[in-house]
């Protein structure tokens, strides 16, 4: 019989679990992870009130032609492309932590109903997972700023880039968003311990054997 037990702190497990997630995903994705120097209208030169193009891991963010249009996209057709050989070692690291994030999130939603899998904590197995993520993503973000030192950044950045130094560009949201995850992941791990505690306590023991299968408690 199926017991859906819902807890605060398994449910702050659950919430926080999607939520970092979905903010190394979209981190992931986005253009914006440094942001270059700023440009003239005619993009010449470094223009304090400029418009400042993005640069992400595979994408970014131009300002093309005379009307000033902001042209958003991959600049890498193939994985070989990417600028740097570090950054294809970050995506991959970033890719596999989010990887077991998501699903993770996935598996956290079934919690509810499901609080083992093969007689083993399903809040324990995801906790460790969530903390293997945590060490990929960490990996990843120590590799990003090694390739700052690539063409491409020094295109962005100016000829002063170099590895771990950006020179004229600046970190943007989404560097800080997949630390802010990566350290999410890690919360993560430590509150899936507490959401274990939780669902098996004392309490719902007895409202089990009491017979309820809709079991809430704060």
């Amino acid at each position: 019989m199926c017991h859906v037990i819902v807890t605060c702190r398994s449910m702050l497990w659950t919430l926080l679990s999607i939520v970092v997630a979905f903010a190394e995903l979209i981190a992931y994705m986005s253009p914006d992870w440094l942001l270059g120097f700023p440009r003239s209208n005619s993009g010449a030169g470094v223009d304090p009130g400029g418009y400042r193009p993005s640069l992400g891991l595979y994408s970014r963010c131009l300002r093309v032609g005379s009307r000033g249009v902001v042209s958003c996209g991959p600049y890498a057709g193939t994985f070989g492309e990417v600028a740097s050989g570090f950054w294809q070692a970050a995506m991959l690291f970033l890719a596999a932590g989010t990887l077991v994030l998501g699903g993770v999130a996935c598996i956290s939603v079934f919690s509810m109903c499901f609080q083992s899998i093969m007689k083993k904590s399903i809040f324990n197995i995801c906790g460790l997972l969530q903390a293997i993520a945590g060490l990929l993503l960490m990996v990843g973000l120590m590799l990003y700023p090694a390739g700052w030192g690539s063409e491409k950044v020094i295109g962005y950045c100016g000829p002063e880039a170099l590895p771990f130094r950006p020179a004229l560009c600046s970190l943007g949201w989404a560097f800080y968003a997949a630390i802010g995850g990566t350290l999410g992941s890690f919360l993560c791990a430590v509150l899936s311990a507490q959401a274990e505690v939780a669902t098996s306590s004392d309490k719902v023991q007895e409202e089990i054997e009491e017979g309820k299968s809709l079991i809430c408690l704060l």
